[in-house]
C-alpha cells in the first residue's frame, strides 16, 4: 500500500497530473475554488522553429544592398508594410497592422548574441537557456522564472502547449510546468496497479480536503505538495471547460490560431498561469522560401492579432504581452535554390497594448557583415531582462546569472 510520504515524495519528483483522457475524481471539482483567479501580468512566448528569415521579415526596403543580395526574394517598398522611411514588415504580415496603427507591436531589429552559432539544437538550446554555453546549462530561462517567482496564487506557473518539452520550461519547480500536447480532453495520471491507484485517490483527497492542515509534517512538505497538487488539478478542470464548455475551442492540433485562442480562454477563466510556451514551426527555409515563409508569416500575424483581439474582448489584453523569437536568422544573399541559408543576428516581436509601439533600434548594417551574416547589436538577454524586470517583476539577475541593460522602447505604458 503506498504511504502517504511516498506519495509526497513522488509529488516532488516532478510528477504533474496532468495528461490526457477520461474523467475527473470529484473531489478535485471541490478544489478547484482554491485557485485564485489571475490578475498578474502574462508573458507568451512563441518560438519560430527553424530559423525565421529575419531579413525578411523587417525588410530593409530603401536599402540598394538588399535588393542586390535578393533578387528573388525581395520585396519592394510598395510591396512591404511600411514602419519607417527604411524598414517594413513582409507584405504576408499585413494581418498584425492593425497592433501596430493602434501603437502595440515593438519590432527590435538585429537581436543575436556573441559567436553565434549555426546549429538548430546549439542555437535554440543557447535561445532557451540564455546562456551561450547552451549544453553546459540544464535548466530554462522560463523555468528558473518559475522558480525565483514562487507564484502562490493557485496556477500552474508555466504551461507549454505542442509535443515534446521545450527547453526553456526546464527547471521549474516540482508541478511547476505542464506541458500539453495536441489533443482535446484529458484525465489524471494515475499509474500503478488499480488498488495503488485508489490508494493514491484517497491520499489526494485527503490532501486536498479540510483536514489536510492537521496532517502536515513539521517541514511543511505535506503543505507544499498540497498546494501544487490543487493548483494541477484545478488546471484539468479549466482546461476542460476551456475545451469542452460553452464556445469551446474543439482542438487545437497544430495551429497556431488555436493555441493562442485556448491561452486566452485560460487566461480569461482565471487559470493563474502567467508563462505560456507555444511554437510555430518549419521556417528553415533554405529553398523556396517566398511561398514557405510567406504562408508561416501569414499565420503568425492572424494568429498574433487574433490573439490579442479575443483578450481584448474579455478585458485581459493589457496585461499580456507575447513576444516571438528564433534560434537564428539566415544570410544576406540568398542561395541558388532560392532560399537563404543559416544565418546570425535576426528580429523579435513583442506585442500587446502595454508596449511602447515602434521600430527598436537601427536595422543591421548590409555593407558591414560578419562572414557574410548579419552583425547584432542588442544581446537577446537584454530583452529577457526587459521582460524578466519590467513586465514580470522577477529579479533578472537571478535569471540570467548578471545584470543587463534594458532595451529602450520596450518599456511599458504608463
Amino acid at each position: 500500500m503506498i504511504t502517504r510520504r511516498q506519495l509526497l515524495t513522488r509529488a516532488l519528483r516532478g510528477s504533474s497530473l496532468l495528461a490526457f483522457g477520461t474523467a475527473v475524481p470529484q473531489f478535485v471539482a471541490r478544489a478547484a475554488g482554491a485557485a485564485k483567479p489571475g490578475g498578474d501580468n502574462v508573458l507568451v512566448v512563441l518560438e519560430l522553429t527553424g530559423g525565421n528569415d529575419g531579413l525578411n521579415t523587417v525588410i530593409p526596403y530603401a536599402d540598394d544592398l538588399y535588393h542586390k543580395a535578393r533578387p528573388t526574394l525581395r520585396q519592394t517598398g510598395s510591396q512591404v508594410i511600411r514602419l519607417d522611411d527604411h524598414v517594413g514588415l513582409n507584405s504576408a504580415m499585413r494581418g498584425i497592422r492593425p497592433l501596430w496603427d493602434q501603437g502595440h507591436l515593438a519590432v527590435v531589429q538585429g537581436v543575436g548574441y556573441p559567436n553565434p552559432q549555426r546549429s538548430h539544437f546549439e542555437s535554440m538550446d543557447i535561445w532557451q537557456t540564455a546562456d551561450p554555453r547552451g549544453a553546459a546549462v540544464s535548466s530554462g530561462w522560463l523555468g528558473r522564472t518559475a522558480t525565483i517567482a514562487d507564484d502562490r496564487s493557485g496556477g500552474v506557473p508555466i504551461l507549454h502547449l505542442g509535443e515534446g518539452r521545450p527547453l526553456a520550461v526546464e527547471g521549474a519547480p516540482a508541478g511547476g510546468s505542464v506541458s500539453v500536447g495536441d489533443q482535446a480532453s484529458f484525465r489524471l495520471e494515475m499509474d500503478g496497479p488499480a488498488d495503488e491507484q485508489r490508494a493514491r485517490r484517497r491520499l489526494l483527497a485527503d490532501l486536498t480536503g479540510p483536514s489536510g492542515a492537521e496532517n502536515e509534517t513539521d517541514d511543511g512538505l505535506a503543505s507544499f505538495v498540497r498546494r501544487r497538487q490543487v493548483q494541477t488539478l484545478s488546471a484539468v478542470e479549466t482546461m476542460r471547460e476551456v475545451l469542452e464548455g460553452p464556445g469551446a475551442v474543439r482542438s487545437f492540433g497544430d495551429g497556431l490560431t488555436r493555441k493562442l485562442q485556448l491561452v486566452a480562454g485560460l487566461i480569461a477563466r482565471g487559470f493563474g498561469t502567467r508563462l505560456f510556451y507555444v511554437s510555430l514551426g518549419s521556417f528553415d527555409t533554405h529553398a523556396n522560401q517566398c511561398q514557405l515563409q510567406d504562408g508561416l508569416l501569414s499565420e503568425l500575424a492572424l494568429s498574433v492579432a487574433g490573439f490579442f483581439q479575443t483578450l481584448k474582448t474579455t478585458g485581459h489584453d493589457r496585461r499580456v504581452r507575447l513576444m516571438t523569437f528564433s534560434e537564428f536568422g539566415r544570410r544576406v544573399k540568398e542561395n541558388g535554390s532560392r532560399g537563404t541559408d543559416h544565418g546570425a543576428a535576426s528580429c523579435i516581436l513583442v506585442a500587446g497594448p502595454s508596449v511602447k509601439g515602434g521600430v527598436v533600434g537601427k536595422h543591421p548594417s548590409l555593407s558591414d557583415l560578419d562572414d557574410d551574416d548579419l552583425r547584432y547589436h542588442t544581446d537577446f538577454r537584454r530583452v529577457y531582462a526587459t521582460l524578466l524586470d519590467g513586465w514580470l517583476g522577477c529579479d533578472s539577475k537571478a535569471v540570467l546569472g548578471g545584470r543587463w541593460d534594458h532595451v529602450p522602447g520596450l518599456e511599458a505604458r504608463a
